[in-house]
């Protein structure tokens, strides 16, 4: 509960950055004046890189089991609806819930190729900032995200990297799992096993060359709907610039908030649109809240369908989330 709470108030605080200063009645005009028609290949492109993820999640899973892209692509949803109605990203271990509830795979093992795709897509954003960063003059606060942002990834990739190595993993069960008490041992060893099995890939570079392809491939899908949506605006970002505005805004989502991200979203929108490109802070807000519509309502009405048809419990899930956080 206390989690919740401060998470939106970190929203709170990034709405009122957003909405600080703003002309209502001009967001209203723009708002009116979009073309929302744009919105129909904008959800196409978007699910186009929602089966890039599934298909992503599939090669991730090859060493713990082999699930068709298809059995996966519910799952993704289902996974996007509960990010965006729980906070604090809770639709990761929904996730892991759903998959182990239609398959053998063990929740851990679930979540560390979860956790794998994570730092894939911090990877991705980070590229995009660096490219853009070509012909793009990043603001100071930008190049401090992009420099938080290469601290983060790129450390832990290594990390995993050397543990996912099984001499080294060998040394380090044996010196850390006799030392635990007796009655958590064996369940420690199942859970290292788990983890083992989900970072193996890192050890494949073909997989990993495929997990890597994927990543960028969703992520330009992805980019191409901010793209269109920036169209029904009559905004001409150009291509860098879009992809400088999927980075920043996303990676302003891992920022611990409300369900749906709402605020660090549309913060990080404009931290590129006005501070960048100079667009007026009332069209820049008109255009990230119709962005922020068109990622948030389809895939979350989609998700709550595959619930129901999967006939999932929310109480199991919760059970489980609760299991995961305390293990």
């Amino acid at each position: 509960m206390r989690r919740t709470v401060v998470g939106i108030a970190i929203s709170l605080v990034f709405l009122f950055l957003a909405l600080r200063g703003q002309d209502f009645g001009a967001v209203w005009s723009a708002l009116k004046r979009a073309e929302y028609w744009y919105v129909i290949p904008a959800l196409a492109l978007y699910f186009s890189g929602v089966w890039f993820r599934s298909l992503r999640w599939s090669v991730l899973l090859h060493s713990v089991r082999r699930v068709h892209w298809s059995e996966l692509f519910p799952i993704v949803v289902i996974g996007y609806m509960a990010n965006n109605i729980l906070p604090l990203r809770t639709g990761e271990l929904v996730r892991a819930y759903a998959l182990s509830s239609r398959t053998d795979v063990r929740k851990t093992a679930a979540l560390t190729t979860i956790a794998l795709e994570r730092l894939f897509d911090g990877l991705t954003m980070l590229g995009f900032m660096l490219v853009a960063s070509l012909s793009v003059a990043l603001t100071s606060p930008l190049r401090h995200l992009a420099v938080v942002a290469g601290l983060l990834f790129v450390p832990m990739l290594v990390a995993l990297a050397i543990v996912s190595d099984g001499r080294v993993r060998d040394a380090l069960v044996a010196r850390i799992v006799p030392r635990l008490p007796h009655r958590i041992r064996d369940r420690a060893e199942r859970t290292v096993h788990s983890i083992t099995l989900g970072l193996s890939i890192l050890q494949r570079r073909r997989e990993l060359a495929v997990v890597a392809a994927t990543s960028l491939a969703a992520w330009l899908f992805e980019a191409s709907t901010y793209l269109v949506v920036a169209q029904a605006f009559d905004l001409r970002p150009g291509l860098l610039v879009v992809l400088l505005t999927t980075a920043v805004a996303n990676l302003a989502t891992l920022i611990p908030s409300s369900p749906g991200y709402v605020g660090p979203f549309e913060a990080g929108v404009l931290l590129v649109l006005v501070g960048v490109v100079g667009i007026t802070r009332e069209l820049a807000l008109s255009y990230a809240l119709v962005l922020h519509g068109v990622l948030y309502l389809p895939v979350t009405l989609w998700g709550l369908l595959f619930w129901w048809r999967e006939s999932l419990s929310w109480r199991e899930a919760r059970r489980a989330s609760v299991e995961e956080a305390a293990s």
